[in-house]
């Protein structure tokens, strides 16, 4: 298939328009899908006018479609496990030892460290936001901690998966394209990472320290009594979200350990509180809605089911596709010759590299933002003498970690379904997200620096 066909001016008129239409539909509260809809087929005017077939376009999107489709599955499998956790009384039971245990502590601080630790030996940012994040915020809104700073904390610890889990694939994608050993890359990485959690770790204790309350004993109690008259509450139905640490840990794929779990669940369900089968299949379509006699709880007590993420899925299906025309057709690769082709330094290596990862990430996803540097700028880190574990640490860094934080990227699409909080209100609290890509440039400007006299 021939590429490049595409003049440079009219590369940047896809490019510029990509972003603005996503970025209006943003700032006017339009549905992405329109954003991303226009882009695609503006692109497929020029691409077709660039000579390009219709066929051949057609085949990138199908085969990208393809390879995305454990996402789409794990997406449904989610949606439908998270009503069913509420039903068996998984996520009750979670928030009811919350309130009882949770008293007192800095929650902010303590939901970090837990959902970073967790995150490593899950491997997934999505099992760890749709398992314990789902629960830790209906904690949350009991301890009066607004849902989108709560959310940041979780999103921060989360989505270390990501980055330096062994089991995770982006981890594994990253190594693999970098040509980087595990033991290696880890090393390179606990230069920024720590200084970052740490960072962020001490941005949380500060913030929690607001909201270090204790509840009125009254109203806690009567909390505690109506989720015991209302749902079996007992410590073995933590065993769910357990088993699926385990299974995740063991190297299960994340498709059928959460299969394995919303099986159990749905037994679970009919067999200790007593659910029909008919109500089950609701909730797993129409989502979960508490029905105790306190209205308090019963705000807490909901969540979406299939149904409303329809929205979410053609979102993520019109990200996907702008991005198999723009890695398909080569339009990327040009641009990011010409970025690195006067590069002469460390510094300058490390920092183009974190614009273009982040660049990548933005316009299209994590899994681009991965390959694209990784397979492109191996022999630019060669020829500096710079090596391959500084260049996975990079990327892990930039276009990696900075994906929630894009609106339109399908991390945070997938986040906006599950909890019903957009990007836009719990970035500026997903510390740990952008205190990398801060310190790992200042990292490699300070590497880089060291070695200038070397070089000279």
């Amino acid at each position: 298939m021939n590429k490049n066909k595409v003049s440079k001016k009219n590369t940047y008129i896809i490019g510029v328009f990509t972003l603005v239409s996503i970025i209006s539909c943003v700032i006017f509260r339009i549905s992405l899908f329109y954003g991303f809809f226009s882009s695609i087929v503006l692109s497929l005017s020029i691409l077709l006018k660039g000579g390009f077939t219709i066929e051949q376009l057609l085949y990138m999107i199908k085969n990208s479609l393809v390879e995305c489709k454990d996402l789409f599955i794990l997406i449904l499998l989610i949606g439908a496990t998270v009503p069913i956790w509420f039903s068996a009384g998984v996520i009750p039971t979670m928030m009811y030892y919350g309130f009882v245990y949770m008293q007192g502590v800095n929650l902010l601080f303590m939901v970090f460290i837990f959902t970073s630790i967790v995150s490593v030996f899950m491997g997934s940012a999505f099992a760890v936001i749709s398992t314990v994040g789902i629960a830790i915020l209906g904690v949350g809104k009991v301890f009066g901690i607004p849902d989108y700073i709560l959310l940041g904390a979780i999103v921060s610890g989360a989505f270390l998966a990501d980055k330096i889990s062994p089991i995770s694939g982006l981890m594994n994608l990253t190594l693999i394209t970098t040509k980087t050993s595990y033991r290696n890359a880890l090393s390179s990485m606990s230069r920024t990472l720590l200084p970052g959690y740490f960072f962020s770790g001490a941005v949380y204790f500060y913030l929690g320290k607001g909201y270090n309350l204790v509840l009125n004993s009254s109203d806690l109690v009567i909390m505690e009594l109506v989720l015991k008259k209302s749902f079996y509450i007992s410590p073995a139905l933590l065993l769910l979200p357990v088993c699926m640490f385990i299974l995740c840990f063991l190297g299960i794929k994340i498709i059928r350990a959460i299969s394995l779990v919303l099986i159990s669940g749905v037994v679970i369900a009919v067999t200790t509180q007593k659910v029909s089968l008919t109500n089950i299949f609701w909730s797993i379509l129409a989502g979960y809605k508490g029905n105790t006699e306190l209205e308090e709880l019963n705000s807490i007590l909901l969540c979406g089911g299939i149904t409303s993420i329809v929205e979410i899925l053609l979102i993520i299906i019109g990200a996907i596709t702008l991005s198999s025309l723009f890695r398909g057709t080569g339009l990327i690769a040009p641009l990011v010759d010409r970025i690195i082709a006067r590069v002469k330094s460390k510094r300058e290596m490390v920092f183009k590299t974190s614009i273009i990862s982040s660049i990548l990430t933005l316009i299209c996803d994590q899994s681009v933002g991965v390959i694209l540097p990784g397979e492109l700028l191996k022999n630019k880190y060669r020829e500096l003498g710079i090596d391959n574990a500084t260049l996975a640490r990079t990327i892990s860094d930039t276009g990696i970690i900075i994906a929630p934080l894009i609106p339109w990227n399908v991390n945070s699409l997938f986040i906006l379904m599950l909890t019903g909080v957009s990007a836009t209100t719990y970035a500026p609290y997903a510390v740990l997200c952008y205190a990398l890509p801060l310190i790992t440039v200042l990292s490699g400007c300070i590497e880089g620096l060291r070695k200038l006299p070397n070089s000279q």
